[in-house]
């Protein structure tokens, strides 16, 4: 299989956890390497419906080493949670691994983060309220506490005892929140630990030894490359890295290693929270994208808000292939389309006070707000997708529509995805074992 990426190619909710789930059938490890409990990724295997939000769905297969990287930030509590429900639906944990350098996200880091977006008012960024962004806050500051930290009475009480006091004087002086007991706090959390404890480890060297033995190492991202915090919408975007890069850093690993990327869009375009959205349906369209199949409704897993909707847009396609060095797409979702009458795709945007047209994401970050897309219509199939087992099989006007978007993106789809189940997957070309994406001659300036 080799070492491969699966990145989020959209904002995020692209059915990366089904794409995920496909691939790790082969893969010998899989690494979750950033974010945490706001990610929310589903799979559904024989009629039944797994929902993860921290434990990667490579989970799903025995014998599978799933690792929880050191980019990751983890909630104890949520943690423990989604491990106890996947016990009792009889799953293997021996093979669960942790990192003891992943950050904790803890008890001030949820209240903070809830507090801070309520005061934003109208100028909310759309946070999950999982606590993500202030214990990366903390991680950057030098000031976070790490998994290995729970393993320790006299570590966790000297830091804690540092911590709260401070934490305490933002909740009370600046929330008017009552403060929180640290005393509590280490109890609780040293007990978190505990349970924990087997399964924390140095993941790095896990992960330098499986490559080491030709293993297969599937990467699994959580949100979309319009999210990173460095290449995504800020102000509007999550406190990790998602994007390809983002891999390597999180997981421990060096680029050399990296033998593919695969990245995953919807065959339309939806995003949770705030944020610029220039595909964006708010009417009858995307309500219907948003509602069409009740297994298919669009909100999100994490927070239950529905996804806003809109139709595919090639200028994020283009950049999140820039961005990642995608060799290949995954599309998924293509079934939902299967009932309208006409479809349209975004090729570029026209700058709505210059009037400037650009194909390519502006590189002015404030400008993205502003711009309207430039769309071409396609006639819909108005056939269902969802029994189609091969690329021959699709409507020819689904066939026309993937490739316009590979032409425009200029990378191969390689899956298709025409329903929830794992079975309801179109290979169109190895996703792991097909040809390394050069540029064209086009993208090279030749």
């Amino acid at each position: 299989m080799a070492n491969v990426i699966v990145v989020g190619a959209q904002f995020g909710d692209e059915g990366k956890a089904k794409v995920t789930d496909l691939l790790a059938k082969n893969a010998d490890f899989v690494v979750r390497y950033q974010g945490g409990a706001n990610a929310g990724h589903t799979v559904v295997v024989d009629g039944d419906t797994y929902k993860f939000h921290l434990i990667p769905s490579g989970i799903l297969y025995g014998g599978t080493t799933c690792i929880l990287g050191p980019g990751m930030v983890i909630d104890p509590q949520a943690f423990i949670g989604e491990l106890d429900a996947l016990l009792k639906r009889g799953l293997d944990d021996s093979s669960l691994k942790v990192s003891a350098c992943a950050h904790v996200t803890m008890p001030y880091h949820l209240a903070i983060d809830a507090a801070e977006e309520e005061s934003r008012g109208a100028h909310k960024i759309g946070t999950t309220k999982r606590g993500i962004g202030p214990t990366y806050a903390d991680k950057c500051a030098r000031s976070g506490i790490r998994v290995e930290d729970l393993l320790s009475a006299e570590a966790l009480r000297q830091k804690l005892d540092w911590l709260v006091p401070r934490k305490n004087v933002i909740l009370e002086r600046l929330y008017n929140l009552p403060p929180l007991d640290g005393k509590e706090i280490l109890e609780t959390y040293l007990a978190y630990g505990e349970k924990m404890r087997k399964y924390v480890c140095d993941t790095s060297a896990i992960i330098f030894q499986a490559v080491q033995q030709r293993k297969n190492i599937l990467f699994e991202g959580a949100q979309g490359t319009l999210l990173d915090l460095d290449h995504g919408s800020y102000p509007y975007v999550t406190s990790s890295s998602p994007s390809a890069g983002g891999a390597c850093v999180g997981a421990g690993v060096g680029p050399t290693i990296i033998d593919r990327v695969i990245g995953v869009s919807k065959a339309f375009m939806t995003r949770v929270g705030e944020g610029p959205f220039p595909t964006e349906q708010a009417g009858a369209i995307g309500e219907k994208l948003r509602q069409v199949g009740k297994a298919w409704a669009e909100v999100g897993v994490t927070t239950g808000r529905p996804r806003r909707c809109g139709w595919f847009d090639c200028v994020v396609g283009r950049y999140s292939v820039r961005i990642n060095g995608l060799d290949c797409l995954a599309i998924t979702k293509l079934d939902v389309l299967d009932e309208f009458d006409e479809i349209k795709i975004c090729v570029a945007y026209r700058d709505c006070a210059t009037g400037d047209v650009y194909k390519d994401l502006p590189s002015i970050a404030g400008s993205f707000g502003a711009m309207e897309p430039v769309f071409e219509t396609f006639p819909g199939w108005q056939k269902s997708t969802s029994e189609c087992r091969s690329y021959n099989d699709l409507p020819s006007a689904a066939q026309r529509y993937l490739n316009f978007i590979a032409e425009q993106l200029d990378v191969p789809v390689a899956i298709v995805s025409v329903g929830q189940k794992r079975d309801q997957t179109i290979i169109i070309e190895d996703p792991i074992h097909g040809p390394k994406r050069v540029l064209s001659r086009a993208a090279a300036g030749l």
